[in-house]
């Protein structure tokens, strides 16, 4: 069996203010799925994501990333397994040059410096960042930024990529730039989107979370087609739907 799933067995978890954000989610996602995570503000989108890599931990319930149980002993493991890209870029991005940021991650596992040289420039190759190695981050513009911060997780070289929120602030051009960078990604992939549009570009896969639950999960196709279901759960069509709904 692959080791690259995620496997949730009725995980629930309440914040310190004793606020749930999880009630009881099940769900496996298999060896290079693309999966998109869909719904409303407060539908508990980011706080599953956090569990993938060990961030948070479930209040009940278990977590499996391909045999390891997030705990103390398992996290830098399973930090290599899963890179979690954060929704906001600057706070991936703090060393004085974007070189030295993609290269943050690797030299913490301890890779000698040739290793570490090979994996940021085949990580900001992928995607497309090369000329901007001896940049500042906070320079960079926001699709930039994006695309980088994508590259540090890139150069942990992880079996998972899991993704929050990555179109979010982007101008037109940036935002088909990166449909396009995650389209060409062989990663098992979880992407947590408002955009439904890039989940319909990106992901085969969709589920919709309602107030910390499994609403439903089918092929992205299915789920972001139907009008009912995502109005029920505070969502709208995507816009290329939108449009085919109009015409009938």
């Amino acid at each position: 069996m692959s080791h690259h799933y995620l496997a949730f067995d009725s995980v629930a978890f309440a914040y310190p203010d004793g606020s749930e954000a999880l009630r009881g989610v099940s769900f496996r996602i298999t060896h290079g799925e693309s999966v998109g995570i869909v719904g409303a503000n407060g539908a508990g989108k980011s706080t599953l994501l956090l569990h993938m890599n060990g961030t948070l931990a479930p209040s009940s319930g278990t977590v499996d990333i391909g045999g390891l149980v997030p705990g103390p002993r398992t996290l830098r493991d399973l930090r290599k397994r899963v890179g979690l890209v954060f929704q906001n870029p600057d706070d991936q991005l703090f060393m004085p040059t974007v070189e030295e940021d993609v290269a943050f991650g690797p030299l913490n596992l301890g890779l000698d410096s040739d290793a570490v040289r090979a994996r940021v420039g085949r990580a900001l190759a992928q995607v497309g960042g090369l000329e901007l190695a001896a940049r500042p981050p906070h320079h960079l513009s926001s699709g930039q930024k994006s695309r980088i911060a994508i590259a540090t997780v890139l150069a942990m070289e992880p079996d998972v990529l899991v993704l929050d929120e990555p179109a979010a602030a982007l101008d037109p051009r940036a935002r088909r730039g990166l449909i396009e960078l995650l389209q060409s990604f062989s990663h098992t992939k979880v992407v947590a989107s408002h955009d439904l549009d890039l989940i319909l570009d990106v992901c085969d896969r969709c589920m919709v979370l309602r107030e910390g639950k499994v609403a439903a999960d089918g092929p992205t196709e299915v789920i972001l087609s139907n009008r009912t279901l995502l109005e029920d759960n505070g969502l709208e069509l995507p816009l290329s739907r939108q449009a085919a709904y109009r015409v009938r």
